[in-house]
C-alpha cells in the first residue's frame, strides 16, 4: 500500500528534498518527471545531506510521455490553484498517483485537459501577492489527508 507522489520537472532542490523526506517518512513512492533543475547522483545527494534518500522509494521518468505511458491509466489527482475541489473534497484510493507541478510554471495544459476532473486545491487567500504555499508544504498536507483516508496505513 502506498501514496504515490509525482513531481512533475521539479526546479528547486531544497523542494524535492523536503518532499522525498515526507515520502521516505511515510512509505510513499515519488516519481521524478524530467528534467530536473539538479542531480540526484550519488554524489550530489550526500553533498545534500539527505541521510534518508536510501529509504526512498523513487522512480524517474525520462519525460511526462514515459510516465503517463505507463501509468496514465491510473487514478491521477492534480494538485493545482487551478482546481474547484479541495483536496479534502475527494477520496483517495492506495496507489493513486497525486501530481505536482513546476515551482514557476504548475503543470502543463495537456495533464489539466486530461485529468480536468481530478484536479484538487488547497484552500488559500485570494491576493495575488501571495500566489500559493510552498510546495513542499502543499504536498505534505495532501499526502497526510490521503494517508489521513486510508487509516495511516503501516504507519504508527
Amino acid at each position: 500500500m502506498a501514496i504515490n507522489v509525482v513531481l512533475f520537472q521539479p526546479e528547486i532542490p531544497p523542494n524535492t528534498g523536503n518532499i522525498a523526506r515526507t515520502c521516505a517518512i511515510t512509505g510513499s513512492k515519488l516519481h521524478l518527471i524530467k528534467p530536473l533543475g539538479f542531480s540526484i547522483d550519488d554524489k550530489s545527494v550526500k553533498r545534500a545531506g539527505l541521510d534518508y534518500w536510501h529509504l526512498l522509494d523513487l522512480e524517474v521518468h525520462e519525460s511526462l510521455g514515459d510516465f503517463l505511458e505507463k501509468y496514465g491509466d491510473k487514478e491521477i489527482f492534480l494538485s493545482t490553484t487551478k482546481a474547484q475541489k479541495y483536496y479534502d473534497e475527494v477520496v483517495f484510493s492506495d496507489e493513486c498517483f497525486i501530481v505536482f507541478g513546476r515551482e514557476t510554471s504548475g503543470l502543463p495544459a495537456e495533464l489539466h485537459e486530461r485529468y480536468k476532473e481530478n484536479r484538487i486545491k488547497i484552500p488559500m487567500l485570494q491576493n495575488e501577492a501571495a500566489r500559493s504555499l510552498n510546495l513542499s508544504n502543499s504536498a505534505a498536507i495532501i499526502i497526510y489527508e490521503a494517508l489521513r483516508q486510508l487509516d495511516f496505513p503501516t504507519l504508527k
